[in-house]
């Protein structure tokens, strides 16, 4: 469950909010012969108003959309869309700020500016559209952070997702980039989405040195046999999952104690660790 708690920085906002609100009452005439700071304290509680409102806002949907999935196991990317979409109107707010504190009218200068922004939004398309589709993961339920993904040539868990980035980090314990707009136009495996105790191991060896299935399958079951991870089944076969050109790809399938994707991951590489150890005293 995520947390979702008004901090102490809420509350200095509020007091500073309502002593600037009072200063427009009890130091106007000051504010009348210093316009200067006038623009400056109008600027900052209009920030200030709107960080409020969106903190509220935030704060409010989080409690509401955790109370109600209180007995379920929620998913962080709601609550992590909600959060972006704050640091966002957050940002646009600040620079509505900046305009105000120096006298300039929003209202006009978007007008005015229409031109250009349509300029800047062809420019940075590719962001804005990687942005766009960001904000569509974190809203989704097909995948959250801690799942384990496969996304063209990239796997691994999930640690992050940004309006830019959807953050993996993969087996070798490198961080992977993937752009957003990369989970609309490939096809992506969450490993994680329906975990299951089913284990398939699969490898590839070259055609012209095939493996001896019979012979690895006896080499193998003693080790499966005792393997207090595994639920052994004497109907244990390794079969021919596909013969290519100069390949031939294999498919071992197990049951294992648990669905954990450390675990299978461990019995997976102990299965390849003797499938070498068996090829090299062939050799």
């Amino acid at each position: 469950m995520v947390k979702n708690k008004l901090s102490l920085s809420f509350v200095i906002r509020c007091i500073l909010w309502l002593a600037l609100s009072y200063s427009f009452v009890g130091l106007a005439s000051f504010y009348e012969q210093n316009r200067i700071i006038l623009h400056f304290a109008y600027a900052l509680n209009t920030f200030l108003t709107a960080n409020l409102l969106i903190s509220i806002g935030r704060f409010l949907i989080v409690s509401l959309y955790n109370r109600k999935h209180a007995n379920h196991d929620v998913r962080g990317n709601f609550v992590l869309g909600i959060s972006r979409v704050a640091r966002v109107l957050n940002a646009v707010m600040i620079v509505v700020t900046v305009m105000i504190a120096l006298g300039i009218d929003p209202k006009e200068f978007i007008t005015s500016m229409t031109i250009v922004a349509m300029a800047i939004a062809v420019i940075f398309r590719e962001y804005i559209t990687n942005m766009i589709s960001g904000l569509l993961v974190m809203f989704s339920d097909q995948f959250s952070i801690g799942d384990h993904i496969k996304i063209s040539n990239y796997q691994g868990k999930i640690v992050d997702i940004t309006l830019a980035n959807i953050v993996v980090r993969d087996e070798d314990d490198d961080v992977v980039l993937i752009p957003n707009n990369l989970i609309f136009t490939s096809t992506m495996v969450n490993k994680s989405s329906q975990k299951s105790n089913k284990l398939i191991v699969k490898f590839e060896l070259p055609l012209e040195k095939p493996l001896e299935i019979t012979s690895f399958e006896n080499h193998l079951k003693p080790l499966l046999k005792v393997n207090s991870n595994i639920i052994w089944n004497d109907l244990f076969k390794i079969k021919v999952a596909e013969v290519g050109k100069d390949f031939v790809k294999y498919k071992i399938e197990l049951t294992t104690i648990s669905s954990s994707n450390k675990l299978h991951h461990q019995i997976q590489n102990e299965i390849l660790n003797e499938m070498l150890l068996f090829r090299s005293r062939e050799d």
